[in-house]
């Protein structure tokens, strides 16, 4: 009987956390980025930080790296993720451009970027977990200020994540973004896989 009760509310809480994350997920607008944005302009003073060891971070000065040396002149497939370790992080967004960077790469993609609302050591260690580091350029959101500025942000504190992002991807050409796919809620991966973009560039 008690096993049984156990069973039907750990049932139940985990149904309220997914239908948490989902909540809000088709009314929010995104007036901030739309195709044909500047990046670079939409997220003044931002900057992000590329993945790196700790001793790396100290010997370079804890350096940051501005948007525009990120999207300016080139031609970025970019998106943005919940969080590293996380599940459709890890088991499926990620792999969707790593396995096919050579696609990318024949379309003439200057770089494959992954940015999340992490620190840049956390970003190194989970990138080098998914050998995923020649592939990808991964680059750390460390206080949220990028997808803030873009209305990309999502508190994911049901999930005990806080502060975190959209799940989404852009293609962007010398700043300017030509596609943009954000998912209903950021559990969903419908839109903004690899395979999708790739079709759409």
């Amino acid at each position: 009987m008690a096993s049984a009760i156990l069973r039907r509310t750990g049932s139940s809480a985990v149904k309220s956390m997914v239908d948490a994350l989902r909540i809000g997920a088709s009314s929010r607008s995104y007036a901030k980025l739309s195709v044909g944005t500047d990046m670079v302009s939409a997220a003044p003073d931002v900057s992000l930080q590329k993945a790196r060891t700790w001793d790396e971070g100290v010997s370079s000065k804890f350096s940051t790296t501005a948007l525009k040396d990120i999207f300016k002149g080139k031609k970025v497939v970019i998106f943005g993720l919940p969080g590293a370790y996380t599940g459709v992080c890890s088991q499926q967004h990620v792999p969707s451009y790593k396995n096919n960077i050579d696609k990318f790469k024949a379309k003439g993609i200057d770089s494959v970027i992954c940015v999340a609302v992490n620190d840049p050591y956390v970003l190194n260690g989970w990138a080098e977990k998914l050998q995923a580091k020649d592939a990808i350029e991964f680059y750390g959101d460390f206080d949220g200020s990028f997808h803030k500025s873009l209305e990309l942000d999502k508190d994911l504190s049901v999930a005990l994540l806080g502060p975190r992002s959209q799940r989404w991807s852009a293609y962007v050409e010398d700043g300017k973004v030509k596609v943009l796919n954000v998912e209903e809620a950021p559990s969903d991966f419908k839109v903004s896989g690899g395979e999708v973009i790739l079709g759409q560039i």
